[in-house]
């Protein structure tokens, strides 16, 4: 894998490399040989993930981020250069093609290939960057949580996750995107008494009870806090419904599952307590939780990042990996090309304008 590319063709060759969740080795193996032979970094190897370090004493250190897996494919493996509206593909990007509205297609081009490409042309590029970097390259980010190659390298090497501030390159519209939402899944049960519905006096319809929990979700008002100038919007949905028995059967038992998005400013104790009162006089089960993250854009070296990229930071609304960096300590942000609504789906795709900015972004900032 030349790392020296253009930044266009380097996403290409990322998306023609399959890279399906607990398929990455191949891509593992391009990625290590690459940056082994960079003699600015020093290299490790962590199952299927990739983490490499410059070693500078500079006063600050930060992780730049990227999962190198993909979901499945829907046809969509190979890179295609487009202009917008589906015009002419572009086969040229550095002769005169006009490129400012072309788009790269393919799989995993919005999620996150573009961002990994980013990530990896400054590992080739920046060699004396002004803060000592620590690039990260894992796996298994789209599947379950035990998986993912981010959280064993926090689990085990801890160390090498040190640093000041982290960017994580999840697509965010080439804008930064700070902390992000705690999510919780509960599941609320209300009770009754089986009987025969031809004497349903005799028994006590527990599906009827719940519409006591539905009522307190639709009176529910969700906070809109402020975390350093961010309003993050919680929410509580019911997600789904079930009970019955049979069709001459009075219910017993019902479950309704909800979920809770929550603000990072609450931990996940805090929002499973808040949510014990919401449904007070109901059976409670926390079935799935994942904190938050704080965005941390008043410390010094997210303020730096801000400065350079400029605009109007937004809240994350949904969960993704700074939530680990956050446990361990560190402010992070999600900064990376490609428009997140995009991600998973069968025409996804990167814009070439997005590329050349959040490159240029990140270059400057590491140099300045």
């Amino acid at each position: 894998m030349d790392l020296g590319l253009d930044i266009v063709e380097l996403t290409s060759a990322l998306i023609g490399t399959p890279s399906e969740s607990r398929h990455e080795r191949q891509l593992a193996d391009e990625v290590e040989a690459a940056l082994s032979g960079l003699g600015h970094l020093t290299v490790e190897r962590l199952g299927n993930s990739v983490i490499a370090r410059t070693q500078l004493g500079r006063s600050e250190r930060v992780v730049i981020a990227g999962h190198l897996d993909t979901v499945p494919s829907s046809g969509n493996d190979v890179g295609t250069l487009v202009q917008a509206g589906g015009r002419a593909p572009v086969t040229d990007t550095t002769g005169g093609a006009d490129v400012t509205e072309a788009r790269l297609y393919g799989l995993g081009a919005c999620d996150m290939k573009g961002g990994v490409a980013v990530a990896l042309r400054l590992a080739h590029d920046v060699l004396q960057p002004t803060r000592d970097v620590t690039y990260v390259f894992y796996d298994c980010e789209e599947i379950e949580a035990s998986a993912n190659g981010l959280k064993r390298i926090a689990d085990t090497r801890p160390e090498l996750l040190h640093a000041d501030f982290a960017i994580l390159m999840e697509p965010s519209n080439a804008m930064i995107e700070a902390g992000c939402q705690g999510t919780m899944r509960i599941e609320v049960r209300a009770s009754g008494r089986r009987a025969h519905t031809a004497r349903s006096w005799m028994g006590a319809n527990a599906i009827h009870a719940a519409g006591e929990i539905l009522r307190r979700l639709g009176e529910y008002e969700p906070r809109r806090p402020l975390i350093d100038g961010l309003e993050y919007r919680e929410g509580l949905q019911a997600v789904a419904i079930h009970g019955g028995v049979a069709g001459n059967v009075v219910p017993d038992s019902v479950c309704v599952t909800v979920n809770h998005r929550f603000a990072p400013d609450r931990t996940a104790a805090q929002a499973e307590a808040h949510l014990r009162e919401v449904f007070a006089g109901f059976d409670v089960t926390v079935v799935d939780v994942a904190d938050g993250a704080l965005p941390g854009l008043t410390r010094p070296a997210a303020a730096d990042f801000l400065a350079v990229v400029g605009g109007s930071p937004q809240p994350k609304f949904g969960w993704t990996d700074v939530a680990r960096f956050s446990a361990l300590g560190i402010p992070a942000v999600n900064f990376g090309p490609a428009d997140p609504a995009l991600a998973h789906t069968p025409h996804e795709y990167v814009p070439v304008e997005h590329l050349h900015r959040v490159l240029a972004c990140m270059r400057t900032w590491l140099t300045a």
